[in-house]
């Protein structure tokens, strides 16, 4: 089975890596990236081998695996090399699915979101078969074979989640490393210090993708009108919203 991986970031790689850990022989794997260097090694550090951006090269499945701002534009320019199947792993599958749907309608089609870098590896993948087969199967055999639990779901039903244990989450974190001193470590209470580790943890990522992601989903206004309300609280407005967060 011949798979082509367009986009050999961190996440393009893990992707090839888990099908050549599962499938050894049978895989034929390929990186395409617009950084030539970033494609070769990639393929060299899995058994694989780097093509061209503009390949005319066909290849039984191609994994879109790019920033989400260009998401569909890929997918619309490597559609005719897909002769079997297509699928992503973006972080977002609303946009993915529909122009997967447009570009490549008589195909195999998912969209995968490994909720995780690979260096927490396994955990949650919630994924959309949008039309199976051999292909979208060998990929999810391959994911779950190292542990993780795969998961369908809906593209609306992953988005609407996205909002909140992305684009909420992440801006209360940075909003609190934004907001907050550095104070002796003495001082840090259990909360305090976990949530201190949290901004640490976030910071040390790559902007880019954080920055997509408040881009794509809605949430911070949210978190941001959260802040304003205990911010501006009497005694009793801040007991009633304390009583709120607890239930919820």
């Amino acid at each position: 089975m011949k798979i082509l991986v367009v986009g050999a970031g961190d996440m393009g790689r893990w992707l090839g890596g888990s099908l050549r850990a599962d499938a050894p022989a049978s895989i034929d794997l390929a990186f395409a990236d617009r950084d030539g260097t970033v494609a070769s090694e990639a393929a060299d550090a899995v058994d694989g081998r780097a093509v061209e951006t503009d390949t005319d090269e066909h290849f039984d499945g191609v994994c879109i695996a790019v920033p989400i701002p260009v998401v569909s534009e890929t997918i619309a320019a490597y559609a005719d090399r897909a002769d079997r199947a297509m699928f992503d792993i973006t972080g977002t599958m609303a946009v993915p699915v529909e122009a997967m749907r447009e570009h490549v309608p008589e195909r195999e089609r998912a969209s995968f979101h490994p909720l995780f870098s690979p260096a927490n590896e396994p955990g949650n993948v919630p994924l959309v078969v949008d039309e199976g087969g051999p292909v979208v199967d060998t990929v999810r055999q391959a994911l779950s074979a190292r542990g993780n639990d795969c998961f369908e779901t809906t593209p609306t039903e992953h988005d609407e989640a996205m909002e909140t244990v992305q684009a909420r989450t992440h801006a209360a974190v940075l909003a609190y490393a934004l907001a907050a001193e550095e104070v002796d470590s003495r001082f840090h209470t259990p909360i305090s210090s976990e949530l201190d580790d949290l901004a640490r943890h976030t910071t040390a990522g790559e902007s880019r993708v954080y920055g997509d992601i408040q881009a794509t989903f809605d949430g911070a206004e949210d978190v941001a009108e959260a802040a304003r309300r205990i911010a501006e609280a009497d005694t009793e407005t801040f007991e009633r919203l304390y009583a709120e967060a607890g239930d919820r």
